[in-house]
């Protein structure tokens, strides 16, 4: 009975998509809408490429801050992949 639940779901879910999607795409009203629409999905599109540089940014600075710590505690420097050095202790 579960499954049929869920087909059922699947099912609505698909038909509410396509009639959205057929509004939108072939109606005068519909067009109208989106074209409304468009400059504010460009706007969260720009935010989200933002917010994502944000993070890949956030990323480095974790992963040096974490060379950082392997440095101090191993007493090693890493120059590149796979190159160590010794590093002075003070």
């Amino acid at each position: 009975m579960k499954e049929r639940a869920q087909l059922g779901l699947v099912v609505a879910a698909g038909a509410a998509i396509g009639g959205l999607a057929g509004y939108l795409f072939f109606t005068d009203h519909g067009r109208r809408l989106r074209r409304r629409l468009e400059p504010s999905f460009d706007e969260v599109n720009r935010e989200l490429n933002r917010f994502r540089e944000t993070l890949q940014k956030a990323a480095r600075a974790a992963d040096e801050g974490w060379r950082l710590i392997d440095e101090i505690t191993t007493g090693r420097s890493t120059d590149g992949p796979g190159q160590t050095r010794q590093v002075a202790p003070f």
